[in-house]
């Protein structure tokens, strides 16, 4: 017999004698029969959640929009006769009252066609009247009485066209406002149409946007407005009209905005922040990090019911910056879920811990 078969005879034979003097010794475990109940879930075990009470109050959210700041009325007061600037009443930066006379320009004759066509008026009216004299007396025809009252009528025409050229020579400002821009001197030659004066109203303002055509039915004359112009500057005001029809290119709906201007800040013409006040509603102020995208791709938050368990409400933006989020849809309080809630299913049981709690 080789060495070999005598070493694996040997290893043999160790390993059955081990055997023997292990169960010789009682050391054997008996599987038994029924598994070990299962221990009872407790509150312990279930995974916690970090949750804050949150209650909702009434919020005026706002329909924000880029606009333009205008005047409240803008005219360019031109030259309406031909003639030479005789004199400037006023300059730029004046602010003028309605009915102010602004300038005077050259009479060039323009009197004596006035006086002129007052004598044929008086003579027209005196013949007349002599002639209705002779009609009581049938010294006359109807016919001498007509055309008497038709040259009549026609000189009063030439007379009130005559005033009407003298009255041209001084152009008045038609409403209260400053002169934005000067465009003759005296001594200036100007013809009819000749622009002098731009005239601007700007203690009162409105101010223009475009309504998004989802957001239209939201905005009515007679809502607040908050301006903030790019330097600053706030103003109030009122939305005065909403187009019924919308811009063919843009699908959006023009908005007018009286904007009043007691102080008569320099704003008109320049770009503005409109911020229409829409009516009041609940809602809730949450950190942006708390909102998530449900199955169906809209935002909302996590939060705990009263049986303890994580549900998901769907929310309404109202308004959101980095410091936070104002949200509609809620209810009026909730626990909502503010560290965990990556590690825990909807309709999972959770074991909800608020942040004093961890500190006590």
């Amino acid at each position: 017999m080789t060495k070999a078969k005598l070493g694996s005879i040997g290893l043999s034979l160790f390993l059955f004698i081990a055997l023997i003097v292990w169960m010789a010794t009682g050391d054997v475990k008996v599987a038994e029969k029924e598994a070990p109940a299962a221990r009872e879930t407790t509150e312990e075990t279930l995974p916690a959640v970090q949750v804050e009470q949150r209650q909702s109050r009434l919020y005026q959210p706002g329909l924000l929009l880029q606009g333009q700041i205008e005047p409240w009325q803008s005219v360019s007061i031109s030259a309406r006769v031909p003639g030479t600037v005789e004199s400037l009443n006023v300059g730029l930066g004046d602010q003028v009252e309605a009915g102010q006379v602004m300038a005077r320009l050259s009479e060039d004759g323009r009197q004596t066609a006035v006086t002129r066509w007052q004598t044929r008026l008086r003579k027209l009216e005196a013949d007349l009247a002599a002639a209705r004299r002779l009609r009581e007396r049938e010294l006359t025809s109807e016919s001498e009485i007509l055309t008497l009252q038709s040259e009549l009528a026609t000189a009063r025409a030439e007379l009130a066209e005559a005033q009407l050229v003298i009255d041209h020579l001084t152009p008045e400002a038609p409403f209260d406002g400053v002169v934005n821009h000067k465009s003759v001197d005296q001594g200036d030659l100007v013809q009819v149409g000749s622009p002098m004066f731009e005239l601007v109203q700007i203690d009162r303002l409105k101010a223009v946007g475009q309504v998004p055509q989802q957001n239209v039915s939201r905005v009515a004359p007679g809502q607040s407005v908050n301006i903030e112009t790019l330097d600053g500057e706030t103003l109030n005001g009122e939305v005065r009209f909403v187009a019924s029809a919308a811009n063919r290119e843009t699908r959006s709906f023009a908005v007018e905005i009286s904007v009043d201007n007691p102080e008569r800040k320099k704003v008109a013409g320049g770009s503005a922040t409109l911020r229409i006040a829409l009516p009041e509603v609940q809602a809730m102020f949450i950190s942006p990090a708390y909102l998530s995208l449900g199955d169906d791709g809209r935002p909302g938050v996590r939060h705990v019911n009263d049986d303890n368990q994580v549900v998901f409400t769907t929310v309404r933006l109202l308004s959101i910056t980095t410091d936070g989020a104002w949200v509609a849809g809620l209810p009026p309080e909730i626990r909502l879920i503010t560290r965990g809630a990556g590690f825990v299913a909807l309709g999972q049981q959770v074991r909800p811990v608020f942040p004093e709690d961890e500190r006590g």
